[in-house]
């Protein structure tokens, strides 16, 4: 019996359809179905149009049968967050201030992601202008519990089987928390690998697209995808992308050390199961302090993002101040007050972070931090969860993974978070490779 479509990852479906074994029309049609059988309770979509969505792939079908050459994601379903936009669908930033919103045009990354032959099935959920508002959606492991935040409804998606593939944007943890939350692999990549040009703006010194997947393989194809120059983004970095699928599937030259530290807000059980992982690695893992000034990074990230936030939403509060959140309202208030020269002073620590970083990095291949403090907080304690041990290397720019890899005593998933040098996105996931080849491999 054939399996069903929905519960294949996108290199799998891509090779499928690929190969003529499976239909784009019957891949997309799956995804929709999982998503009718499944949404009602997990909320993960702002936006689905199943009868456009089956155009686009009977549309690459056709494409595949005239002998045309086909892209990385040919027939591949993708979601993507609602703070990006997408011509002739709704971009309504989670706000009642972007309600009616229509762009005309695709963000540079959703452009490459079609030109790559993704179908572009929707729009996640995103939390109220992709801030620490809770959204609807609901964690597929416990609906009484919070998916994290912002990028809520791309990480529900994906570990739902809605889509094999979903884009989010993180600006303190959120691509990683709601990764490590849902038990999915979640990769915010360098500062500036994948342009912005498209996307609500809410920090510009630390926003940055990042993508969700069942596989590591399938994460890196979709962000491989993504990036590469954008001559309207100030911070994309130049030259062509990485090498990103191939790297995902590629052990590095020698076995990797890794460092392995934890950031102030590590829940107990979280500590304990890091420990617990450390000791599995043996001579390739050790515990390290914090570089100088790591502790106090997420707190320095938080002033820039609230300064940022208040100049780049300031349109949108006048507005409508009063159709925004009061955690929304105070958090915009609160950046309306930083001083000039503490913001700027700010701006100096993702310099003076990654020079301890880089010493750090010369005696380890990467490092080892929990990915949310702890399992996923319940939906009745009104929070997407702390940033903290993601905020120090959103600031950073440096590339991040949440891997699947640990639980609590009840199965609620808790993510490992790898961390890697500025534009080194393609070692860190030969790493990863290695990581999660070990322990399954030591699991046997």
């Amino acid at each position: 019996m054939a399996p069903d479509p929905a519960s294949l990852g996108a290199v799998q479906l891509r090779d499928r359809i690929a190969s003529g074994a499976l239909s784009a029309e019957a891949a997309t049609a799956a995804c929709l179905r999982r998503i009718s059988e499944t949404e009602p309770r997990l909320k993960a979509w702002a936006y689905v149009d199943g009868e456009h969505a089956m155009a686009q792939a009977r549309a690459l079908d056709a494409k595949r049968k005239s002998g045309a050459q086909i892209g990385a994601l040919h027939g591949v379903p993708v979601g993507i967050k609602d703070v990006i936009d997408t011509a002739g669908m709704p971009t309504e930033y989670g706000s009642p201030l972007g309600q009616g919103r229509v762009p005309r045009e695709d963000a540079l990354l959703v452009a490459k992601l079609r030109a790559a032959g993704a179908v572009i099935l929707g729009k996640t959920v995103t939390t109220e202008l992709a801030f620490m508002q809770p959204s609807g959606s609901r964690n597929p492991h416990d609906p009484e519990r919070t998916p994290g935040g912002s990028s809520s409804g791309s990480a529900v998606a994906v570990a739902a089987g809605q889509v094999p593939l979903a884009v989010g944007t993180q600006t303190g943890g959120s691509v990683i928390r709601p990764a490590s939350y849902c038990g999915v692999i979640g990769f915010k990549p360098s500062y500036g690998l994948i342009g912005r040009s498209g996307v609500l703006i809410q920090s510009p010194f630390l926003d940055t697209i990042g993508g969700f997947a069942r596989s590591l393989e399938d994460v890196a194809l979709l962000v491989e995808a993504m990036a590469g120059p954008d001559p309207q983004d100030a911070a994309s970095l130049p030259g062509p992308a990485p090498r990103l699928s191939a790297a995902a599937t590629e052990a590095p030259p020698l076995p990797p050390l890794l460092a392995v530290m934890t950031l102030p807000g590590a829940d107990p059980v979280m500590e304990a199961a890091l420990t617990e992982l450390t000791e599995a690695l043996g001579e390739r893992a050790a515990r390290v302090d914090p570089p100088p000034g790591l502790a106090d990074a997420d707190q320095i990230r938080r002033r820039i993002n609230l300064a940022e936030m208040a100049k780049c939403y300031y349109a949108l509060e006048r507005k409508g101040r009063d159709a925004l959140s009061e955690h929304v309202r105070d958090a915009m208030d609160e950046g309306k007050e930083i001083r000039a020269r503490d913001y700027l002073s700010a701006l100096d620590w993702r310099q003076v972070l990654n020079a301890g970083l880089d010493e750090l990095m010369t005696r380890c291949d990467a490092i080892i931090c929990p990915a949310a403090p702890g399992p996923a907080p319940l939906l009745s304690e009104g929070t997407t969860g702390a940033p903290s041990m993601n905020g120090p290397w959103t600031l950073c720019g440096v590339p991040s993974l949440s891997l699947p890899l640990l639980s609590d005593e009840s199965g609620l998933p808790m993510g490992v978070q790898l961390i890697g040098r500025r534009g080194e996105d393609a070692r860190l996931l030969r790493v990863a490779h290695w990581l999660t080849d070990t322990l399954t491999s030591e699991a046997r």
